[in-house]
């Protein structure tokens, strides 16, 4: 592992993501069983893949890198299936979590158009330090319990959700990790370095015909942590034959971004988005990339086309 500096920028990450521990997305439209494990498509034989890497405040000192790999499909017309594995990487290895997570979701009909899963996530997240090549200013770490000795545990996780859809528009509300662990305790009335907080999730997003060939497809997501700010995201892109995407989101008092996707065949998708930080950490860092691709299967070849991982 390089030697870091332990310099103010990225004790800035440190406190930052320890307040918002989860990592955040910019297309979080298109993976959003990683939030809410009763996602679903009421769709029988498609296979949703997908991948996502996210390099968050780029030329900054221990910058978070997140990868996710997703997959989700129909088993029946009322149950759904999805997995996960998300790896976030804070300081080239100082901070490293891993989470894979399994999903299940049960579909009822609510109404001729209108349908409502609820779901369940389960797995387990391995939580690992290493802080062996810290230089400290004063060359003594022992009294920060936080940078005093490495880590290596794994902690179970459970999550719930439920999610409202029609053909035109969703509600999400999960909290896709309910149990709240320490990784390190607190000691001689130092506080921890960091406890699983849960994280709560409301969602939406519509679809609006603009005419044939164009849609309009306004979305948000907000974020509560328990001892944090609100976190709100709203998005809008603008869907071009089905084709062809461009949009803007912004990070309410964080981060203004822009979008962009294109179907490159008709089981293929990818994408990317760049934020621009507006915050007063945006002179340490030159901005954020996000990059993803999605595939969707058509398991028994009947040819189906629907829009872009919105429903």
């Amino acid at each position: 592992m390089k030697k870091i500096i332990l310099s103010i920028s990225f004790l800035f990450l440190v406190i930052k993501v320890s307040a918002q521990q989860d990592p955040e997305y910019t297309h979080y439209m298109y993976n959003m069983n990683i939030v809410n494990p009763a996602y679903a498509t009421g769709t029988q034989a498609m296979l949703d893949l997908g991948v996502l890497y996210r390099s968050q405040w780029a030329g900054a000192i221990g910058a978070p890198k997140t990868f996710n790999f997703f997959g989700h499909t129909s088993l029946s017309k009322k149950v759904e299936m999805g997995l996960s594995v998300i790896s976030d990487d804070i300081g080239d290895g100082a901070k490293k979590e891993d989470n894979f997570y399994a999903d299940f979701a049960y579909v009822l009909d609510v109404g001729s158009s209108a349908k409502l899963s609820l779901g369940l996530k389960a797995g387990f997240t391995s939580f690992k330090t290493n802080f062996n090549g810290f230089k400290f200013e004063s060359g003594d770490s022992s009294t920060d319990q936080a940078f005093a000795e490495n880590v290596n545990s794994i902690f179970p996780n459970v999550g719930v959700g439920a999610y409202y859809f029609t053909d035109r528009y969703y509600l999400g509300l999960s909290a896709p990790n309910l149990f709240s662990s320490k990784h390190i305790e607190e000691s001689s009335g130092i506080n921890a370095f960091g406890s699983e907080k849960i994280h709560m999730f409301f969602t939406g997003g519509y679809v609006f015909d603009l005419s044939d060939t164009f849609k309009l497809k306004p979305a948000f997501m907000t974020k509560i942590v328990p001892g944090s700010a609100v976190s709100l995201d709203l998005s809008a892109n603008v869907l071009f034959n089905e084709k062809f995407e461009l949009g803007a989101s912004y990070r309410w008092d964080d981060a203004v971004s822009a979008l962009m996707s294109v179907k490159v065949s008709p089981g293929i998708r990818v994408g990317y988005a760049y934020d621009y930080t507006t915050s007063n950490f945006g002179q340490f860092n030159s901005g954020t990339h996000e990059v993803f691709v999605l595939f969707n299967i058509d398991l028994l070849g009947k040819g189906y086309d629907k829009s872009p991982r919105f429903f």
